[in-house]
C-alpha cells in the first residue's frame, strides 16, 4: 500500500526509532501539510517527547481527529485515526472558502510535543456520512463549531466521518440544492452509515412536507446500501421562568410542529435506529441550569448578543459525547469502533 508522508525538518532524537519496513514516517511540529488527493486516509502518530505534554490533532477544517493525549517526560504512545480529505474542506457550499489543497494537520493541546506521523490511503474505509445543518457542520473559521466536527475524536482507526452538514440547510434545501444530497448520495456505499439530523431550519415546513422529505432522504440512503440513522436536533439555549426549556428551545417550529417528535415517529415507522440528541441535550442543559449551560454555546461579546443555537468547541465535544453514547445504546455496528 502506498504511504504518503510530509516533509519536515526537525531533530529526531527526541522521538523513538521506527523500523524501516512498512509505513514511512516523518515528523510534524506545530502543523504540516500532505500533498494528497481527495479520499479517506489513515493517520498514525507517535506522541510524546523529552518533556511532559499533551498533544492532540485537528485536521482540515478544524475537525478534531484526536483529543489531547497526556504523556510523561520520555513517554511515547501510539494513536491512529481515519479522516477524509475533500474540497471544500468545510461545508459543502464552500461558504467558508475552499481550504488548502491536500491534508492539513495541526497539533493541539496545552503543551503539544512534535509527533512522528504517517499517512496511508484507506479507499475501503467504512464511512459515516452526516446530513445536517449548522449545529453539526465543519466550521472552518472560529468561533462556531458543530458536534459532528468533534465526532472523529471518538473513533479509533476505521470509520471516516464524512461531515456534509450545511449551515442553513433544511429538509427542503438539502434535497433541492445539487451541492447537498445530490452530491452525498452517490458516495454512499453498502455498509456505510448516514446520520440524518435536519430540523432547525425547517421553521416553516409543514409536518406533511417534513415527513415526506425525511422519507426521501431515508430511501436515498437505503437505495445505495447504506444504513440511515435518525438523529434528533440538539436543543437551543432557551429557558423559561420555570428553569425548563421552552418550545423554541425544544425545536418546535413556527407552525407548531414538534420536529423531534416527528423524527422519533418516522424512525419508529421506518424501523431505523434513533439517536435522541434532543432528549439528551435537554437533560444536560436542564441539569446544569440556564447560567451554567451557557459555555456549551457561543457567548459572542463582539455582537453583544448570545448565540443560543451554535456551539463552542467545548459544547461540540459534549454533544458529540451524547451522540456516541446513543450509538452504543442503539447498538449501531459502527459503535465497535468507538474509543474506550
Amino acid at each position: 500500500m502506498k504511504v504518503l508522508v510530509v516533509v519536515a525538518a526537525l531533530a529526531l532524537s527526541a522521538l523513538p526509532a521506527v523500523a524501516d519496513a512498512g509505513p514511512r514516517w516523518s515528523v510534524c511540529a506545530g502543523s504540516c501539510s500532505f500533498d494528497v488527493p481527495a479520499g479517506d486516509y489513515r493517520i498514525d502518530v507517535v506522541l510524546g517527547g523529552r518533556d511532559a505534554g499533551a498533544t492532540g490533532l485537528d485536521v482540515e477544517a478544524r475537525r478534531i481527529a484526536l483529543a489531547p493525549v497526556a504523556t510523561r517526560a520520555g513517554q511515547h504512545v501510539e494513536r491512529s485515526v481515519t479522516v477524509e480529505v475533500r474540497t471544500p474542506e468545510g461545508m459543502p457550499s464552500g461558504e467558508d472558502g475552499p481550504g488548502t489543497p491536500g491534508l492539513q494537520v495541526r497539533l493541539t493541546g496545552p503543551a503539544p510535543q512534535p509527533v512522528r506521523i504517517a499517512v496511508t490511503p484507506e479507499p475501503k474505509a467504512p464511512r459515516v456520512f452526516v446530513i445536517s445543518d449548522s449545529t453539526a457542520a465543519d466550521w472552518a473559521n472560529l468561533p462556531k463549531n458543530g458536534w459532528a466536527q468533534a465526532l472523529p475524536e471518538f473513533f479509533r482507526v476505521g470509520p471516516s466521518v464524512r461531515n456534509y452538514a450545511q449551515s442553513g440547510a433544511s429538509t427542503v434545501s438539502y434535497l433541492d440544492d445539487p451541492r447537498y444530497f445530490a452530491r452525498v448520495r452517490p458516495m454512499i456505499r453498502r455498509g456505510d452509515t448516514a446520520l440524518i439530523q435536519l430540523a432547525h431550519n425547517d421553521k416553516q415546513t409543514t409536518e406533511e412536507v417534513y415527513r415526506a422529505n425525511l422519507a426521501t432522504l431515508i430511501a436515498g440512503v437505503r437505495a445505495q446500501g447504506g444504513m440511515p440513522v435518525i438523529v434528533t436536533p440538539p436543543v437551543r439555549h432557551r429557558f423559561g421562568a420555570d428553569g425548563k426549556l421552552t418550545p423554541l428551545g425544544l425545536v418546535v417550529n413556527n407552525l407548531g410542529v414538534d420536529l423531534p417528535a416527528v423524527l422519533r415517529d418516522v424512525a419508529r415507522q421506518q424501523k431505523i435506529p434513533l439517536l435522541d440528541l434532543t432528549a439528551r441535550s435537554q437533560a444536560l442543559l436542564e441539569s446544569l441550569g440556564e447560567a451554567a449551560s451557557w459555555p456549551l454555546y457561543l457567548t459572542l461579546a463582539h455582537d453583544g448578543v448570545d448565540d443560543a443555537t451554535h456551539l463552542s468547541r467545548y459544547g461540540a465535544e459534549q454533544f458529540a459525547t451524547l451522540v456516541t453514547r446513543a450509538m452504543i445504546e442503539a447498538r449501531l455496528p459502527l459503535a465497535r469502533f468507538l474509543r474506550p
